[in-house]
């Protein structure tokens, strides 16, 4: 659209002048029993044409293109909406808007649309729209437009207006003005597009502004789409149409991501009560998981025992001794899970970790021992407890070997559990036989592939049945603090 006095288009601004003057009559005879919301929409037409025809007429100074272009916008969208209403009741009137939007649509160049727009109808899934400008007028007319196909609609006069509507409700699409006074349209999109909770929302840019340099810099801020006022009221339509689908498809997504977490969570929490937390998320991160078979691993075996718990146990009630037992082994598998130890089980009051499977570490043997001295210092805290409820103290011996295991998932397809399979691992339960209580004694491979020093008390060779060769222990002295 140019000025009036731009010689390149004299005809399309005196079609124009002709149809917003012939406005007024057309509305005063003869007299039509409007209804409240009819004649509001009326006499936004009427002073939209006004302030057109002051612009298309004034010569004191040059028209700003944004504000015609909110003008031009306001005009076609109320002829649009009142021809709808009350055009196939009134053949006079239903010709002078056609006249109307003709002439805005050929002095903005877009002669075709209204055909487009009487033969298209987009069907939409009713959404939620927040339609940001400062002009009261155009944010009526959007509202309006959108909650006749269904749409619930907020709308918001300024920047900081925007995200705080943001803020309380879950917007499926905004409709934003670029210049407004104080924080921008501009801002606001930057804004939407680093929230978390919001950069998925679409936003459709609203402006009278064709500066191809602004159009770029917003797509490239995160604009969905950008249309330019007057705009096409179809064009809106299907462009929020896609932009409710994309929220909907995000929003969907984002609960499935959601539903995955939880039901992660709830495996590894489950599981995790039977199982170590690294053999769950070998499970849950690798396909061949679950499939049976194992490979050679070298390890250090670690096995605990109370010693004396049977005839300890045979003094107290069941439910005394499940709860002395659940506050020993809870508090030992804190200890051995801190140390990132494998538990293969619990076997009575008897605890089998082993260090260095599924996961290898280069530190595996010092971790075993300093996981044995942590357990056997926790045990001053146990019993203190223990006996100020009045029950006994207990002590552990415990034994840790090293050697070559194999090691994976053991059963069959129905029943089956991550285990160990061999030779190291009698001879570590053959170690814990001879261990005493409060004491802690190693394999002599042990103490070889220990990389850090530890205190060693007495050293012995130990002959014990079902093994033929001699083993080696040591004992460790504990650490003092």
């Amino acid at each position: 659209m140019t000025s009036p006095t731009d010689p390149a288009t004299p005809q399309l601004t005196a079609d124009l002048l002709d149809a917003i003057r012939s406005l007024p009559d057309a509305f005063t005879a003869p007299a039509e029993p409007f209804g409240e919301e009819t004649a509001d929409d009326i006499a936004h037409l009427l002073d939209a044409a006004r302030r057109l025809e002051t612009m298309l007429t004034s010569t004191d100074q040059p028209t700003n293109h944004h504000d015609l272009m909110n003008v031009l916008t306001a005009l076609r969208g109320y002829a649009e909406m009142l021809r709808e209403d009350i055009g196939d009741c009134n053949p006079a009137l239903d010709e002078t808007f056609a006249s109307l939007l003709n002439a805005v649509q050929a002095a903005h160049g877009d002669g075709g649309a209204q055909e487009v727009a009487e033969s298209r109808a987009i069907q939409s899934e009713p959404g939620f729209i927040l339609a940001v400008d400062d002009l009261q007028e155009n944010r009526e007319l959007v509202a309006r437009n959108l909650s006749r196909s269904g749409h619930f609609v907020i709308t918001a006069e300024s920047g900081e207006e925007a995200l705080r509507a943001l803020e309380q409700s879950d917007v499926d699409v905004v409709l934003l003005d670029l210049l407004m006074p104080g924080m921008d349209g501009r801002e606001v999109l930057r804004r939407i597009k680093e929230h978390p909770d919001w950069r998925a929302t679409p936003v459709i840019v609203i402006s009278g502004s064709q500066d191809m340099d602004g159009i770029i810099e917003c797509i490239e801020a995160g604009a969905d789409d950008y249309l330019f006022k007057p705009f096409n009221p179809v064009l809106l339509q299907a462009r929020i149409k896609a932009g409710i689908e994309r929220k909907r498809w995000h929003d969907r997504e984002e609960q499935y991501r959601q539903q995955l977490e939880r039901n992660e969570k709830f495996i590894r929490a489950t599981f995790g009560r039977y199982l170590s937390d690294e053999i769950v998320t070998d499970i849950l991160e690798r396909p061949e998981g679950l499939e049976l078979g194992g490979d050679l691993r070298r390890v250090s075996i670690m096995l605990s025992d109370i010693r004396g718990f049977t005839s300890l146990s045979e003094n107290l009630a069941p439910a005394q001794v499940v709860m002395l037992l659940n506050r020993y082994l809870g508090k030992m598998t804190e200890i051995i899970m801190a140390h990132h130890g494998t538990i293969d089980e619990f076997i009575g009051d008897a605890i089998l970790a082993v260090f260095g499977a599924p996961q290898h570490r280069d530190d595996d043997a010092d971790r075993a021992v300093n996981c044995a001295q942590a357990m056997q210092a926790a045990m001053v805290e146990i019993n203190a407890q223990n006996e100020a409820e009045g029950f006994p103290p207990f002590h552990t011996g415990i034994a840790i070997n090293t050697g070559d295991v194999i090691a994976g998932n053991i059963g069959s397809e129905r029943r089956s559990k991550y285990g160990f399979v061999g030779h190291p691992m009698n001879v570590t339960s053959r170690i814990e036989d001879v261990t005493r209580g409060g004491e802690i004694l190693i394999s002599d491979s042990t103490l070889k592939s220990l990389k850090g020093q530890v205190a060693i008390g007495r050293s012995e060779e130990i002959t014990v049945k079902g093994i033929d060769e001699t083993i080696v222990v040591h004992q460790i002295i504990p650490e003092t603090v």
